[in-house]
């Protein structure tokens, strides 16, 4: 059985509440960089707080309750959700094994790589730190919802609502006051569509990404420092961002859900994150 849990609640649409912390548009976003010819590009996000979940009034939100969040560190986080090209090289390199991933014959290259597990995720991270000397990791869930508001306080990067022009989902349907838009039924390249504030892409949608944390209904006992939740008997880990096949409401900054450390999907894909010292 698929062991993945939408934490939509379902309810009537009502107004949205909540201002945008800082202007989306207003880029904050540090210059990219990269450690070697076929490493992702990095981004510096900077140390900081922010409330983590969502407010009450937020249409679809799930087991989401507010709590503060310190982000001790700043940290690296990939530009672009890590893509075929990338995978394939650690591939040849030695770095990753496991089943190929499959594309689905909608194209490799510069989509997001999908149909990898978190084992497999892990491995790419691995191959990343040994190659580099450095610590890259995957991000932290509170990491990982802290810059994909970059400084915004509504359910999307963008503002209150989100369009089909913004981001990669299934657009049939509307979210809030926000446009009906195109239903693409794949993946596209990633950096396709606008970057948040931090200079990052594909934060909402495009695919679903595993992050480092283990999987709970909501936030009981999970650390207020930008640290990944751990358990010793880890059932799932979290996935963020919905994807190209989900309703808008997947796609919130506060959206998450749960999955099996060996499940494939042509839904998940990842980005990593690099501790900096």
């Amino acid at each position: 059985m698929n062991l993945r849990t939408i934490l939509i609640a379902v309810a009537a649409i009502v107004a949205m509440v909540g201002a945008v912390g800082c202007n989306p548009l207003g880029s904050t976003a540090s210059a990219s960089f990269k450690d070697c010819a076929e490493c992702p590009d990095m981004v510096r996000v900077p140390a900081g707080e922010f409330t983590m979940g969502s407010p009450a009034s937020e249409p679809f939100r799930g087991f989401e309750v507010e709590h503060p969040v310190k982000i001790e560190k700043p940290f690296a986080l990939s530009k672009y959700e890590v893509t075929f090209d990338e995978w394939d090289a650690c591939v040849k390199d030695g770095g990753c094994d496991g089943p190929a991933p499959d594309d689905q014959g909608w194209g490799r290259g510069k989509r997001p790589v999908i149909d990898v597990t978190w084992d497999e995720a892990k491995s790419y991270v691995e191959w990343l730190s040994k190659k580099t000397g450095k610590k890259y990791r995957l991000p932290s869930e509170s990491e990982w919802e802290y810059a994909a508001r970059a400084g915004t306080k509504t359910a999307f990067s963008y503002g209150p609502t989100i369009s089909s022009a913004q981001a990669n989902y299934d657009g049939s349907t509307a979210y809030g006051d926000g446009p009906v838009g195109m239903n693409r039924m794949q993946t596209t390249e990633v950096g396709s569509f606008p970057p948040n504030a931090f200079g990052l892409y594909d934060m909402h949608g495009n695919v679903w990404e595993w992050l480092e944390d283990c999987f709970q209904d909501g936030y009981e006992g999970a650390p207020a420092n930008g640290a990944p939740f751990m358990t010793p008997e880890c059932g799932g880990h979290v996935l963020r961002g919905g994807s190209w096949e989900d309703h808008p409401a997947e796609l919130r900054s506060a959206s998450r859900v749960g999955s099996s450390r060996d499940e494939q999907s042509w839904s998940d894909g990842f980005r990593v994150a690099l501790s900096m010292e």
